[in-house]
């Protein structure tokens, strides 16, 4: 699967953004937040919570992460105004992070202030490694005051078990993913067996002391792993939601946890960057080139 993933990266890298975005419709809801409008709506109408995520990173300019910051706060605006259930994530270089950390912490706080006027929730990315020390710092600062305000962890890390130790428990509230940047064998796990390892231990951390947690995974094996942690704790629905990727089939799954009356939450990401995106998703992440495969046999 790593060859086909290579090759159909490689293939659609070379070819038109005209056929690239053909495929990119299927994992980006929109490219611009007027035609994400109707799909989250209907999201809302199966069921499902929304995150949203204005696609993009790594800002150059003050003028451009600050307009970026705007675009966001008008976004909550939206959210507010078409009763949306949905909050957003942000990734700390889309704001300015490349720029400073305090320009960064300006523009974040912007937006946590916005999201609580609305009574909405902000979640802030984890990025590759280098910004993870920065974004915990940021998460711890701002978090004691500010309980509208969640953070990303992530499994392949050797030094999530501890980050999350290290964290308030009384405020916390997380979304659990793998991770899907490239990162050395010095710092992160290169094994699947090992990355899954590290996330049900956290997972159960997170589940036996009632830290919400948004479980967010595709893969089975850690979902069914993951029911059996729910069972064992008895953990309270409260604290915890299932997490999924639009235009990810899991419909098996989903149907599964809303009949345990969980909340499950799509991760809807959208926006004029969708390119980037999509060529990165089919680059990092072998299991979106079987679903590329899939789908272009269905057309």
């Amino acid at each position: 699967m790593k060859l086909i993933n290579t090759f159909i990266y490689t293939i659609l890298k070379f070819s038109p953004k005209r056929i690239v975005k053909i495929f990119s419709k299927r994992y980006v809801a929109g490219f611009s937040f007027k035609e994400t409008l109707d799909i989250c709506k209907n999201l809302n109408n199966e069921g499902f919570a929304l995150t949203l995520d204005m696609l993009g990173e790594h800002t150059k300019t003050k003028q451009e992460s600050d307009f970026i910051t705007n675009q966001y706060k008008k976004l909550l605006i939206t959210i507010n105004e078409e009763r949306i259930n949905a909050n957003i994530s942000i990734k700390p270089s889309h704001i300015g992070h490349d720029l400073s950390l305090d320009f960064f912490e300006k523009n974040l706080l912007i937006l946590i202030k916005k999201a609580q006027e609305f009574s909405n929730f902000i979640r802030i990315d984890m990025e590759s490694s280098q910004l993870t020390d920065d974004t915990i710092y940021i998460y711890k600062k701002l978090s004691k005051e500010y309980p509208n305000f969640g953070i990303v962890l992530q499994s392949y890390l050797f030094r999530t078990y501890d980050d999350i130790k290290s964290l308030d428990k009384s405020n916390l509230n997380f979304r659990l993913c793998k991770g899907i940047y490239r990162e050395s064998a010095d710092i992160a796990y290169q094994n699947k067996q090992k990355i899954n390892e590290s996330y049900l231990a956290i997972l159960d951390y997170a589940i036996s002391n009632q830290i919400y947690v948004g479980i967010a995974t595709h893969d089975e094996a850690l979902l069914k792993e993951s029911y059996k942690i729910i069972k064992k704790h008895s953990a309270d629905r409260k604290n915890f939601e299932f997490q999924g990727l639009y235009g990810v089939p899991l419909q098996k799954w989903y149907k599964k946890h809303f009949e345990n009356d969980y909340k499950v939450r799509i991760y809807v990401p959208f926006g004029i960057n969708w390119y980037e995106y999509s060529l990165r998703r089919i680059k990092e992440n072998p299991s979106i080139a079987k679903y590329v495969i899939k789908n272009l046999f269905k057309r």
